[in-house]
């Protein structure tokens, strides 16, 4: 049945409340998910034919990225309607059938919410750019232009040129902070946070579990448009942009990031509240400021759950002393705050391609990710090794990729389709030409290839998740005395007289280093290390667990 609002309360799963912490969440892109109708685009009902397999996974939750309305400029993250799924993913009780299947697996349904800015196409924006008295008038970020004509300030796109498009309806400029089809809403409108939040009490009443919050610290601008400053050379990095994009050379103090966000996700909280068991993870796109914003915006039990930044997703090697260093900074800034870990999602390059990863450091990478405080998120496709697909030019669907083709090819690379089996050209996916090439590459590691292979990858990452879920210290747990020397990464895990030691090579040459007396292994089949006395010698890319329960030894 299609579930009207306010005639159905949807039921979130019963259990924790505060399940998310510590959580794993699988990320869907439905458009290369399944695809069940033959038209080359995956749907809803094919994400729900193969929640099985996520489910056998062992994940809590799976996060899909937006099936709303929209004439997919950017994929979805230019919403139409907020209230209803797009024709190519199918109907609103295709997403009903979707939650309940989910929910007879024990799986939790986040969905993607795309709050800061909405499709040129959408009815307020519509509505908005008529003139400058009607009732929607001031829910987008209108401004005079300069008196010269040009733009009321310098702010960027992060996809490129001026975040200003000028629109001759009503002689003024408005802002997007992307595309220029994607429109930003004005958050300092009392309406417009009503709205979104009555778009968010549609979706809880339908029985989601929870949000992700794209570009959370993009909702609100500075009401005074001032400029943003230059950032210096040596602060730039391509954590959140490719380093050809100007938008990196801008300090974006003004653009985003306002404390007036707080107040907005304060409410946030408080809609979500009202259903116990929800959730929310943000966002939150800062090249300079990300893991403080991560901080201020999951401190105090009154804003978001919990939140990622790049460090780990848009770091260009990963290193020991990387990850030591990430931490000591979260232990600084948000230590009342909680993470959600990621190496790979649709932004950015399959982890695997970007650090170049050998077979070794691909099974050690969800090893590392459950052992890690905080919660994780996967990303569709990570669990078979997928590596970034080489998709050329006349094949490139992203506008981020077609505007600084070649020097950055965008994201398509890693929006690949999910490879099911070798049945045809399109892996299962499709019956048809999909929507963006499967490479040759991946027909080797598709799911039916290494479903019940001991040595596969796909079995490696199960075995990982059941590791975390075996031992309470890993999910929940207090993370202290985390140290890298050398290439080793060591750290305890520890909960209610449980502690986990974990030490990590993250290189390719064998090593030795210190653990505990006396502690014993953790029972897992994920090839670890198993120490002589106080020492263990560590291959390439290989992990050490040991375990010490109080009162034992």
């Amino acid at each position: 049945m299609t579930y009207m609002q306010g005639s159905h309360k949807g039921k979130l799963l019963g259990g924790d409340p505060d399940w998310w912490r510590g959580a794993v969440l699988y990320q869907i892109y439905p458009r290369s998910f399944q695809d069940s109708n033959g038209d080359g685009i995956g749907d809803l009902v094919g994400i729900t034919q193969r929640l099985p397999y996520i489910a056998a996974l062992g994940v809590d939750a799976i996060w899909i990225s937006p099936f709303f309305k929209s004439p997919m400029k950017d994929f979805g993250y230019d919403v139409s309607d907020y209230r209803d799924v797009d024709p190519m993913f199918g109907t609103l009780a295709d997403f009903d059938a979707l939650i309940d299947v989910a929910h007879g697996l024990g799986l939790r349904v986040v969905i993607d919410l795309v709050l800061s800015h909405s499709s040129d196409q959408h009815a307020w924006f519509q509505e908005s750019r008529q003139n400058r008295d009607n009732a929607k008038a001031d829910w987008y970020v209108w401004s005079d232009p300069k008196p010269d004509g040009t733009a009321p300030n310098n702010w960027l796109s992060i996809f490129g040129g001026s975040a200003w498009q000028w629109d001759p309806r009503r002689e003024q400029y408005y802002l997007h902070n992307f595309l220029t089809s994607q429109p930003d809403l004005n958050f300092h409108c009392p309406d417009v946070q009503n709205a979104v939040l009555d778009v968010t009490r549609f979706w809880l009443e339908r029985g989601v579990d929870g949000f992700r919050l794209d570009t959370i610290n993009f909702y609100v601008h500075d009401k005074a448009l001032r400029d943003n400053p230059a950032l210096p050379p040596e602060e730039r990095n391509a954590s959140i942009a490719p380093s050809v994009n100007p938008y990196n050379h801008q300090r974006h103090l003004y653009s985003k990031n306002q404390p007036e966000n707080l107040e907005f996700l304060r409410r946030f909280r408080a809609l979500l509240d009202e259903y116990p068991g929800s959730t929310t993870v943000g966002e939150v796109g800062d090249a300079q400021r990300g893991l403080e914003i991560l901080g201020e915006y999951t401190a105090g039990g009154d804003l978001a759950h919990m939140c990622y930044a790049f460090e780990l997703l848009g770091a260009p090697e990963l290193t020991a002393a990387l990850i030591a260093d990430v931490f000591a900074r979260v232990d600084h800034v948000a230590a009342e705050g909680w993470v959600c870990w990621a190496l790979s999602n649709h932004d950015v390059m399959r982890h695997v391609s970007r650090w170049n990863l050998s077979e070794a450091g691909q099974r050690l990478m969800p090893v590392l990710m459950m052992c890690l405080r905080g919660s994780v998120c996967l990303y569709q496709g990570e669990e078979l090794g997928l590596e970034e697909a080489d998709v050329a030019f006349e094949d490139l669907q992203d506008p981020y990729g077609i505007e600084f083709w070649p020097e950055f090819k965008g994201r398509d690379g890693c929006r690949t389709p999910m490879v099911w089996d070798q049945s045809n050209q399109a892996a299962g996916f499709s019956s048809e030409r999909p929507w963006l090439p499967v490479s040759d590459a991946h027909l080797m590691q598709t799911a039916a290839h290494q479903e019940g292979q001991g040595g596969s990858l796909l079995e490696y990452y199960r075995r990982a998740l059941t590791l975390r879920k075996t031992y309470p210290a890993l999910v929940k747990g207090t993370q202290d005395r985390l140290s890298a020397e050398g290439t080793v990464l060591t750290f305890i895990r520890a909960v209610a007289g449980e502690q986990i030691f974990c030490a990590f090579n993250l290189s390719h040459t064998p090593t030795r280093c210190a653990v505990p007396a006396g502690w014993a292994p953790v029972e897992a089949d994920l090839d670890m290390a198993v120490p002589v006395g106080q020492q263990v010698d560590l291959g390439p890319w290989q992990a050490c667990l040991l375990r010490h329960t109080e009162g034992e030894g």
